[in-house]
């Protein structure tokens, strides 16, 4: 009997042990590196958790709404692992002027006659023309600027230039998921399609976002960037991060040129280490694909050229900032002259903002490896459709 009741006792001992260490939180495992406590009626399990204990989850009514967001990455949003990046990348050894003047730019070879408009030795001929300069002079109701030491320009038709802000994203880690610049100010929709019903929220250019989903609808491909919210392939450039050596590629360190999202990454034993918009070459004009080396590096260098038989298209660029060629003509570079990163607008060479191309200059070097494709298949690939290339 004694033993009967030693028994019983303990089964109920047992019981209530049992009972207890049911009812205390589940323990998650770490998360991103860091370890969290998840209880199981919590309105959102953490994504690993959910997939690997989905019977803690409630798949009921709201919940199964917020499970489906976790899943794709659109809830809890974790920020960026991004790096500081040194303002003073920014900071640019020249400042530039641009001619308006239709007839040509003459030049100078003394002050004086700069500031009367006599005795040039040559004319610039017009075209999209900049200079860069040492020295603004202001006398007689006249301005001229030195644009090499001995050689003025009249600052007459001349309009001084602010140079652009913009810069990519540097990284401790390679983001887990595609994530995206908008490229023009926009609201979203609530369902991929143009005559869908509207967010009531705006996002704006050069604005991050994540990409969760993507639908295609009546020939243009839509991207998921939050809950219900919607935008318009042709109004967003993704990254999808893979640190995958492309075939021909023969280090760990190289950078990746999308042509068709019209972004760069670059890539470091298998992480991505920097992205950003470019502005790579315009139809006609296309920026070759391939796979290529740095051969040359300058931090600076003139660039000037035509293509078509009556010039219209001529171009001088003085003190194109932070040069790796690559590819005959075709360079990365910085591009001082416009803000339209993200979408085409060179002879071919890869224009990135001031900023962004002091990064990829200082982190480069001489046989760097450029891989350079465009995943939608629109740009040729017939190398004798490919001249030298230029800015």
């Amino acid at each position: 009997m004694a033993k009967l009741r030693l028994e019983i006792a303990l089964g109920i001992l047992i019981s209530v042990l049992f009972m207890g260490l049911s009812a205390l939180p589940a323990q998650a495992g770490s998360l991103d590196g860091v370890d969290g406590v998840v209880e199981a009626n919590s309105l959102v399990c953490p994504v690993r958790f959910q997939l690997r204990f989905p019977e803690r989850c409630r798949p009921q009514g709201e919940r199964a709404k917020l499970n489906e967001l976790a899943s794709k990455g659109l809830l809890p949003q974790r920020p960026l692992p991004l790096m500081r990046l040194e303002e003073s990348l920014g900071d640019l050894p020249f400042y530039y002027v641009q001619s308006k003047r239709k007839d040509g730019t003459p030049l100078y070879t003394s002050l004086q006659d700069a500031l009367k408009g006599e005795n040039h030795y040559r004319v610039i001929d017009p075209g999209f023309v900049f200079f860069s300069w040492i020295e603004r002079y202001d006398q007689d109701n006249a301005v001229a600027y030195m644009i090499v030491p001995g050689v003025y320009v009249r600052g007459d038709g001349m309009a001084r230039l602010n140079a652009p802000s913009y810069k990519g994203m540097a990284f401790s880690r390679t983001p887990s998921q595609t994530f995206a610049w908008i490229l023009t100010q926009t609201e979203t929709s609530r369902e991929p399609g143009l005559n869908q019903p509207k967010t009531g929220r705006t996002v704006y250019r050069f604005q991050i976002v994540y990409v969760s989903d993507s639908r295609e609808v009546d020939g243009w491909v839509w991207y998921q960037i939050g809950p219900d919210e919607w935008i318009e392939q042709r109004r967003i450039a993704k990254v999808i991060p893979d640190g995958t050596r492309p075939a021909g590629v023969e280090s760990d360190r190289w950078i990746s040129i999308d042509l068709y999202e019209q972004t760069l990454s670059v890539y470091e034993q298998g992480q991505l280490v920097f992205a950003t918009l470019i502005s790579a070459g315009l139809d006609g004009w296309w920026t070759q694909p391939g796979i290529f080396q740095v051969y040359k590096k300058l931090e600076a260098d003139p660039m000037a050229g035509s293509f078509t038989a009556d010039r219209s298209d001529y171009y001088y660029l003085e003190d194109v900032p932070w040069i790796l060629y690559y590819d005959q003509s075709r360079a990365i570079h910085g591009a001082y002259w416009h803000n339209g990163y993200g979408y085409p607008r060179s002879h071919g060479c890869v224009n990135m903002s001031p900023f962004d191309s002091h990064w990829i200059f200082n982190w480069a070097e001489e046989g760097t490896w450029v891989y350079v494709y465009d995943p939608s298949g629109r740009t040729p690939t017939d190398a004798e459709l490919y001249g030298a290339g230029g800015a």
